[in-house]
């Protein structure tokens, strides 16, 4: 798949798994994408898979839903 699917499968998982609304999901992606999470992707689409979504759909939301930033932030959750 291409770089621009594997980041759209990586959203749809995030929504599917975690029950979030898309534009959560997608607001986490975009952080990521952001924080140059995805640069290796980019650059090695052969990592794109549908196997490769789902260990990062797992990564982004467990560093990038709010729950996660605000404990970041030292922020009571």
């Amino acid at each position: 798949m291409s770089y621009e699917e594997h980041l759209d499968e990586v959203t749809t998982q995030i929504t599917e798994i975690y029950t979030v609304p898309d534009d959560e999901a997608i607001r986490m992606v975009m952080a990521a994408q952001e924080d140059e999470y995805f640069s290796g992707h980019d650059d090695d689409p052969t990592i794109c898979t549908l196997e490769r979504a789902g260990i990062d759909a797992r990564y982004v939301f467990k560093n990038y839903s709010r729950k996660a930033l605000q404990k970041k932030a030292g922020k009571p959750a």
